[in-house]
């Protein structure tokens, strides 16, 4: 079976055709969108989502063209943002982002929506596509002929599909806060009494879903959450893997069959009808790293030449000579938390005997990955169990084999490397398979 597995991600699109028998790719190409618009504010983090729409169905059209009509279509995407479509299913607003701010604008009453919803129904932030929607509502600015709300993802398969009423899956619908995650719904009667407008909320689906067929017959699966389809694509036991993201963030994540209570940095998310997966967030991650390079390169005058090589070489030396435990002590919130964004990162654990260079990037890898590890032991504490496999995805740990061995160490486990870069395409392209396998 030959699946197209497409990733609308905030920068990019990725899209690949699986060959799911033998785990081959077929085909894969990755495009920079570059569909940000020019917002009214600052706050606005606002995309075009017909050109992201138009990118899509050229390239699919020439993947098809010279790979053959694959056996379906399967889309993942950015989580968290929205637009507006109207009765006909066409877009009438921007795309708003994860990373818009409109959500923590102080209102008439004093509070910011993110706020405001926060502690009337639960579960909101800005940039969540519920925070979003409040903050139009209350400012006048949702469009007259708005329906129905979507994600961008869902708003691509619908029109590929030339369907005119959006749906979306739980785990979309969950990454808009202000969702049950035990009842698998929005929590439609705190959001009324709260003032919010419920009537733009699509029908949301408790399981994947086809969202309809393309013009030339080929089922199209609705969009499944990045972070649900990365997990796919990156490990190979579900149920008993947890999985270390280290890209521009960082992130960490481990299944629970069962609802837990999250606190903190802590998320969880639907994964599917029976399970749940815990997520845990830094805000900062693989980005603490690269901000080391840049140090580097600015202390020793190279301003074009990266300093990745030098600085691995050191680290590694730092190590055979003193071991990791030796080398400073670096807390890498530099960008602060999601519980508290005005902590910033830390540094001590600095003597005469390690006051080198290797030192100092030792202590960062090591710094992120705690991060990490910390937010896994409270997992491990929720779910009752402990992880039988690690595995490591994102660019920031695909690179650098120091890192993965200090992860192993830590964790205690041996690092399995995902044979495809493109893990939340191909996870969603095998979400897809599992999908049309059910139906046959």
């Amino acid at each position: 079976m030959k699946i197209m597995g497409i990733d609308i991600g905030t920068t990019s699109i990725s899209i690949v055709l699986l060959d799911t028998e033998t785990g081959g790719l077929a085909a894969h190409e990755t495009i920079n969108h570059r569909s940000f618009l020019n917002g009214e504010s600052l706050e606005d983090k606002i995309q075009d989502p017909d050109r992201i729409l138009r990118i899509v169905t050229e390239k699919t059209d020439e993947l098809i063209q010279n790979a053959g009509v694959p056996d379906g279509i399967a889309f993942t995407g950015q989580m968290h943002g929205m637009l507006y479509v109207d009765g006909e299913g066409n877009a009438v607003s921007p795309l708003y982002t994860w990373q818009d701010g409109n959500g923590n604008r102080i209102l008439e009453n004093g509070k910011s929506s993110a706020g405001f919803l926060k502690e009337t129904v639960g579960n909101a932030a800005s940039g969540y596509g519920m925070t979003t929607h409040y903050f139009l509502q209350k400012a006048g600015k949702i469009p007259e002929h708005g329906a129905k709300m979507t994600t961008v993802s869902d708003y691509i398969a619908m029109k590929i599909c030339g369907c005119r009423k959006p749906v979306i899956g739980m785990d979309m619908a969950a990454s808009w806060g202000c969702f049950d995650l035990e009842k698998k719904e929005f929590k439609y009667e705190a959001l009324k009494k709260a003032g919010v407008e419920i009537a733009y909320l699509p029908e949301v689906r408790k399981d994947c879903f086809l969202t309809g067929q393309t013009k030339q017959g080929i089922p199209v699966m609705g969009a499944i959450g990045d972070n649900q389809a990365s997990f796919r694509g990156a490990v190979s036991s579900l149920n008993d893997t947890v999985l270390v993201n280290v890209g521009t963030g960082g992130q960490v994540t481990f299944v629970s069959e069962n609802y837990v209570v999250c606190e903190g940095d802590l998320e969880l998310r639907p994964f599917s009808k029976d399970s749940y997966i815990l997520a845990g967030s830094s805000l900062c991650g693989g980005r603490a790293y690269a901000m080391l390079e840049q140090f580097y390169r600015e202390v020793s005058g190279q301003k074009t030449e990266s300093c990745y090589d030098v600085m691995y070489d050191q680290a590694k030396e730092f190590i055979r000579l003193y071991g990791a435990d030796a080398a400073w002590k670096v807390t890498t919130a530099f960008s602060g938390t999601r519980q508290n964004p005005e902590e910033r990162g830390k540094i001590t654990g600095i003597g005469v005997e390690n006051f080198r260079p290797g030192a100092m990037t030792v202590g960062v890898i090591m710094g992120i990955l705690d991060e990490a590890y910390r937010q896994y032991a409270r997992m491990c504490e929720l779910t009752g169990k402990k992880a039988v496999h690690l595995a490591g995805s994102g660019n920031g740990i695909r690179q650098n084999r120091l890192m993965q061995e200090l992860a192993e160490e830590m964790f205690g486990l041996k690092m399995e490397i995902p044979r495809w870069q493109e893990e939340a395409a191909c996870g969603a392209a095998l979400c897809m398979a599992e999908t049309i396998l059910k139906k046959l």
